[in-house]
């Protein structure tokens, strides 16, 4: 298999409402769509979304990056083109993803053929902050079918205790709640607020501190009166193998961005359960590309709710027929293989570029 021309679409889509986390509030979604066609005609996808502050990688960085390598990729085989990506995931773990997933979705691999049916429960987050505005929040995502809620915190460590006081009184422990703090706390604090917090309800604790401080996440974990989840620190297979010797951390969430290609993304979840942890996945700043791979992904590797629900925070979806949602779950029909909506893609496209080879003549 050949790989005929490379396409990068980099994207704007906006937000049905703003999303907060510790470290920004989203108002867009801006990914890079990688799109890569054989000679035959097939074509692949891939998405690659950097979020400013959360790791090394820039937009720019990473759109300049899939130019270099776009440029190189095309008439080479896909295995070949495999391999050489694979060279710079530390580099560019993000913008990579993009370009290896793009390539097995030309190949169509076997982890995204939905052979039966198949529904992946989801988890979404409560976002509002005014204590009035809880209990409606909550009774509208039970409503919609989820039974696991998020709950952001990660800014001062009182307001966020009392907030998640009242969330845990109006859900009344109707659904999971997953505690995520996005790196948002120093040591002291995310000590006192895990060591304060009342356990009833919390299925876990997210990323109290930095990515690369695992002293002070370690410290939060020893005295947590929940299990600690690592998210941010976490991209290859020496992070998983660290996280499986640090006590109270019991949960590791993986994004399919960050891993270098499904393959990958399959065996580091295998490995967590290996190591005696729970495997988590889903990243819930993706459109719907990487949310469907991630989903396919859950199908048989995952047995909680799937946190792949980015799809559902932009006011445009990309496929023509739209990864489908019902009862707080992905549903994917048997046989399901999306197409881009090339309306909807030029619509929210900000910046294109294509790399073909020279025709010759005749």
């Amino acid at each position: 298999m050949i790989i005929d021309d490379v396409t990068l679409h980099l994207l704007k889509l906006p937000l049905v409402q703003q999303y907060q986390v510790a470290h920004r509030v989203f108002d867009t979604f801006d990914p890079i769509f990688v799109e890569v066609r054989d000679r035959d005609g097939a074509v692949g996808w891939g998405e690659g979304h950097i979020s400013p502050g959360y790791s090394h990688e820039t937009i720019a960085g990473g759109w300049s990056f899939c130019r270099e390598r776009a440029a190189v990729l095309v008439g080479s085989s896909v295995t070949a083109a495999k391999a050489a990506l694979a060279d710079h995931l530390a580099d560019h773990p993000v913008a990579t993803t993009a370009m290896i997933t793009a390539l097995e979705m030309l190949e169509r691999h076997p982890l995204l053929r939905v052979e039966a049916p198949a529904r992946i429960p989801l988890l979404d987050p409560i976002n509002s902050k005014q204590a009035d505005r809880i209990a409606p929040e909550i009774e509208s995502l039970l409503a919609r079918g989820f039974r696991t809620l998020k709950v952001k915190v990660g800014w001062k460590v009182d307001d966020d205790l009392a907030r998640l006081r009242e969330i845990q009184r109006a859900n009344a422990g109707r659904a999971a709640l997953r505690v995520d703090a996005n790196r948002g706390y120093d040591r002291d604090g995310g000590c006192r607020f895990a060591g304060t917090l009342d356990p009833a309800g919390i299925q876990l604790f997210e990323q109290p501190c930095a990515s690369h401080d695992w002293e002070s996440n370690a410290a939060v974990a020893k005295v947590s009166r929940v299990p600690v989840m690592l998210d941010e620190s976490i991209y290859g297979s020496a992070d998983i193998e660290r996280a499986g010797t640090v006590p109270g951390v019991n949960f590791v969430k993986l994004k399919l961005k960050k891993v270098g290609g499904l393959d990958l993304l399959n065996r580091s979840l295998a490995r967590i359960r290996e190591l005696g942890m729970k495997p988590v996945l889903g990243d819930g700043v993706s459109s719907e590309l990487q949310c469907w791979m991630e989903a396919c992904v859950a199908r048989t590797a995952i047995d909680n709710a799937g946190e792949m629900n980015g799809f559902l925070k932009p006011r445009a979806r990309l496929f023509a027929e739209p990864l489908a949602f019902a009862d707080g779950a992905i549903v994917l029909p048997q046989g399901y293989w999306p197409t881009i909506d090339r309306a909807a893609l030029a619509a929210h496209t900000v910046q294109t570029e294509r790399f073909a080879p020279t025709r010759r003549a005749g």
